[in-house]
């Protein structure tokens, strides 16, 4: 695929998706946007795996575009109330859309942080199944210091994966953290010394999950994403109704094959 502002490449079934406009600090505009909702729809629909989501140059992403920022506000100055409401309704719709196409791709996506990760940085991230950083990776959530509510994921998802009280302090202050305490929030998984031995974990642990029944991960990310927004009991019945669709794969027949091989040359 032939992206304006990503880059994708495959190897053994991990697709790599960078954002791509360095000299920008990745700094996510309308194109951008609209290419990432498409890369995580093919992703999602590919015979690939595993998606690894990075940023090229210094950072992973500086947050939305100010540019476009200006340039909707150009767009609906000029609209009658009614319209210029329904019409930024509609914008911000679009964008949410985009954030939640990663959570929605049926493949595990895991993003790899470096450098600054502020705002809409933040959005994407945590609609990511694993997020791992750089020790001094720089995050923010930082609508708040552009008087802006937060609208496309952050104030929703951010609170599941920290906790109300600290997603609370950091949407209140827009104050900046580095990928160590990131970490110790459990915002994010693992950190590294840099983006070189990050990557290299992140693609090594994106090749292990690529190795398992590609069934059996597609069932795992839906049933953890169902049980997060549903109580234990709606967890449970949706499971053993996934289960009995797919347990007997061919999957599972050549699991239990290669177990049974590896048991008997083990003694």
């Amino acid at each position: 695929m032939n992206f304006e502002t990503l880059s994708i490449s495959e190897t053994d079934g991990v697709v790599h998706i960078e954002l791509n406009r360095a000299d920008k600090a990745n700094a996510m505009n309308g194109a951008m946007w609209k290419e990432l909702r498409s890369a995580f729809a093919w992703l999602s629909n590919s015979r690939a795996r595993v998606g690894v989501l990075s940023g090229r140059g210094k950072h992973f992403t500086a947050g939305i575009d100010l540019d476009m920022i200006a340039a909707i506000k150009s767009e609906i100055t000029s609209l009658s109330e009614g319209r210029r409401l329904e019409r930024l309704r509609e914008i911000i719709v679009e964008l949410q859309e985009t954030i939640s196409a990663a959570e929605s791709c049926r493949k595990p996506i895991l993003a790899a942080i470096h450098g600054a990760c502020m705002g809409a940085g933040i959005d994407l991230v945590t609609a990511c199944d694993m997020r791992y950083a750089t020790e001094d990776a720089r995050f923010s959530v930082k609508e708040v210091d552009l008087a802006i509510v937060a609208d496309v994921g952050t104030l929703q998802r951010l609170p599941r994966i920290i906790g109300e009280g600290l997603a609370r302090e950091l949407a209140f202050t827009g104050r900046d953290f580095d990928g160590k305490e990131a970490h110790a929030m459990k915002l994010v998984n693992q950190v590294y010394t840099d983006k070189d031995s990050l990557m290299a974990s992140v693609l090594k642990t994106a090749a292990k999950i690529a190795s398992k029944s590609p069934l059996t991960i597609r069932g795992i990310k839906d049933t953890l994403n169902y049980s997060r927004d549903h109580s234990v009991a709606e967890g449970l019945s949706y499971v053993s109704a996934k289960n009995a669709a797919i347990l007997f794969s061919s999957d599972l027949s050549e699991a239990m094959s290669a177990i049974v091989s590896i048991e008997e040359n083990s003694c």
